[in-house]
């Protein structure tokens, strides 16, 4: 049950901020790594977004074997002053966390809307997360690829989970992100980098 590990991993994440302690990189790439499955299921319109994804989970868990902590990471890139580099591990962080932040509002809209079409709550999470930061061509090739969508019975259905379990799980994830999600903003904007690049 996939959505339930996204769920659990992402309450462990929580639970280490709610106590005061600051992130880990590995567990956090480990998380991350579990949404992945998420960006597969939604097909040819999000392509590019898991291969993308995958790749920057990929470069922090690496990471982690030098850094603790996303602050050390982020602080080893400021000293560097690498952090907007291409590859650098601190872009990587902020292109994972709005792949975070877009299964965060894909859920929402989910949870929100009646029927079972896709096209409406990916749509509106892609608008708000991705589009700002895409050019004109893949925002196009995105727009064409909402028609190739599977229905929400179908994603249920390669996520193993029927429309109940399915609600709990995505309400858990939409709560436990979001505290991981302001966190990881906030590494970002305490230093004065901005999180609009």
């Amino acid at each position: 049950k996939p959505l339930r590990q996204i769920a659990e991993a992402f309450e462990d994440l929580a639970s280490v901020l709610n106590s005061g302690r600051d992130l880990q990189v590995a567990p956090f790439s480990r998380a991350c790594s579990l949404v992945s499955i998420l960006f597969g299921c939604l097909g040819v319109a999000f392509k590019f977004a898991e291969m993308d994804y995958v790749a920057k989970v990929r470069d922090l868990t690496e990471a982690s074997k030098s850094s603790g902590t996303l602050q050390s990471l982020l602080d080893l890139d400021v000293k560097a002053n690498s952090v907007r580099r291409g590859g650098s591990h601190s872009r990587n962080l902020l292109r994972v966390k709005r792949g975070l932040d877009m299964v965060k509002v894909l859920f929402e809209q989910i949870l929100a809307t009646e029927g079972n079409s896709l096209k409406d709550p990916a749509s509106v999470a892609y608008a708000q997360v991705f589009a700002p930061h895409h050019g004109w061509a893949i925002r196009k090739a995105v727009s064409a690829g909402m028609y190739a969508l599977p229905t929400k019975a179908q994603l249920l259905k390669k996520l193993n989970e029927n429309e109940a379990s399915a609600r709990v799980q995505m309400q858990n994830y939409v709560v436990a992100s979001t505290p991981v999600i302001g966190y990881v903003d906030n590494l970002f904007l305490s230093r004065n980098l901005g999180t609009e690049w």
